[in-house]
């Protein structure tokens, strides 16, 4: 797959980082699919020692895998909280750039608006891929909400500082803690909450991301940890 590179990696200090992050505020677009995505991907990012790993996984509705990408390199940014996107789609991108299939929608273990300048991973991502993007994360990194009910598919909204919504709590189990969701671009809150159900099996973690962490911690071992 192509990669639009909207600015460079190399280099850049915490201002310059701060910088984009504000620029690209402005082109985020939270508006409605114009489809039914058939065809997704899920992404999952780790590191081990100095390494950063991606690794992409893609998915029918069926749950069919159909492809499978990774990459591995040197990791060349440092753990800054709220600019992890600048640590982890370097590695990422060349993943990508491995992949055959495109994907109709992609989502990412992380977060997309729901970020204190609304630039999580999925948010950030989405402009070099130009694809409707969905960010899951397993804990709060931003925002104030009421805890949904205990059912599968309860939800509460997620809100910023200004109370803007900016993402979804949501119970993807019963009485399992639920997940935040929050769209990244190029898709509703409430789609990116409906997308993430249906491709919930028995888990808590929506089917893409899941089967990117296994293939993720597999891949791990393989190339890390053998010797």
């Amino acid at each position: 797959m192509e990669v639009n590179y909207i600015h460079s990696f190399k280099n850049l200090n915490y201002k310059q980082c701060i910088e984009i992050q504000n620029k690209l505020i402005e082109k985020i677009e939270l508006k409605p699919l114009n489809y039914t995505p058939e065809i997704v991907a899920g992404v999952d990012l780790s590191f081990f020692q100095e390494y950063s790993i991606a690794i992409i996984i893609v998915i029918d509705e069926k749950f069919n895998e159909i492809e499978l990408v990774y990459h591995y390199q040197k990791t060349e940014f440092p753990y800054i909280p709220g600019l992890l996107a600048f640590r982890e789609l370097p590695v990422f991108l060349e993943a990508w750039k491995k992949l055959k299939i495109k994907p109709d929608i992609v989502f990412f273990d992380g977060q997309g608006i729901a970020h204190p300048r609304k630039m999580g991973l999925a948010t950030h991502g989405s402009y070099f891929i130009n694809l409707p993007t969905i960010g899951i994360a397993k804990s709060r990194l931003y925002g104030t909400y009421e805890e949904p009910c205990k059912e599968k598919g309860c939800f509460s909204y997620l809100f910023d500082k200004n109370n803007e919504k900016i993402g979804i709590v949501l119970r993807t189990r019963k009485d399992v803690k639920p997940v935040f969701v929050s769209p990244g671009n190029y898709i509703t809150i409430n789609e990116a909450k409906d997308i993430t159900l249906k491709y919930t099996l028995k888990y808590k973690i929506p089917e893409p991301t899941r089967l990117a962490h296994i293939y993720s911690q597999k891949i791990k071992n393989e190339k890390f940890k053998s010797g």
